[in-house]
């Protein structure tokens, strides 16, 4: 469900169940932090790259987290997956060559370094299953796109092509064939550095994400109590959500 692979100071971890759009379920979410913790405890890794196996990187939460969500079942304060890449003490390159949506794609910008593919498709899609968005999208969306372009896509829930994300603050969007390569030649260059530099960086760059992200987790929960108590929101995601 999530492999890890460490070589010459890269750490390559991959969402590996195509089957269901490696959607983030419970499990998934599990493995996949484990998969983080144990490329941070190698000490020659100096930088991990995260891509999802198929035609989608992640679909983001599995219907059945979501009803969960809405049922009370489960608190959205306990999905923080975000929150493990920017906690990570070295680089995450997100390599998303397949399409995101949702928390799949807000898992991504939490990346340090983002790629993304010109013919898939990207969006977050929170509000077209009638509930606002949770994860710190609301902040992390920001510290990559540019702030007109990241709140028309939490308004409206649309689905672009990667080509319009060029020169919108993502690092890199190629043809989706080149997308993991080009990740990988990034980190081999990051390889390169001394663990204990890369490690300081990191901190000191992540810090105003680190930050958002914690401040937006509160103001997202209290709007979380007032949509998901909306009766129209378990419709939404039984009828309209799509893996």
């Amino acid at each position: 469900m999530v492999e890890l692979s460490i070589h010459d100071g890269v750490a390559r971890i991959t969402l590996s169940d195509p089957l269901t759009a490696n959607a983030l379920g419970e499990t998934m979410a599990a493995k996949l932090q484990a998969a983080f913790e144990s490329a941070a405890r190698e000490r020659d890794v100096r930088v991990v790259v995260l891509a999802g196996e198929g035609e989608v990187f992640s679909c983001g939460a599995s219907r059945e987290l979501l009803l969960q969500l809405v049922r009370g079942a489960a608190r959205p304060a306990d999905i923080l997956l975000p929150r493990v890449l920017l906690d990570c003490p070295v680089p995450v390159i997100a390599a998303m060559a397949g399409h995101a949506t949702g928390g799949g794609f807000a898992l991504g910008l939490a990346a340090d370094i983002v790629l993304l593919a010109e013919e898939s498709r990207y969006g977050l899609t929170f509000m077209n299953l009638g509930f606002t968005p949770g994860m710190g999208t609301t902040a992390l969306c920001e510290h990559v796109l540019s702030a007109g372009v990241a709140h028309e896509l939490l308004y409206t829930g649309e689905l672009r092509r990667g080509s319009a994300f060029a020169g919108s603050g993502v690092n890199h969007v190629l043809p989706r064939g080149q997308v993991e390569a080009k990740a990988l030649d990034i980190a081999a260059r990051i390889a390169l550095k001394p663990r204990l530099a890369v490690e300081a960086l990191k901190r000191t760059l992540s810090l105003p994400r680190r930050q958002a992200f914690e401040a937006a987790l509160t103001v997202e929960s209290l709007m979380h109590q007032i949509t998901f108590a909306a009766p129209e929101v378990v419709r939404r995601i039984e009828d309209d959500y799509v893996e």
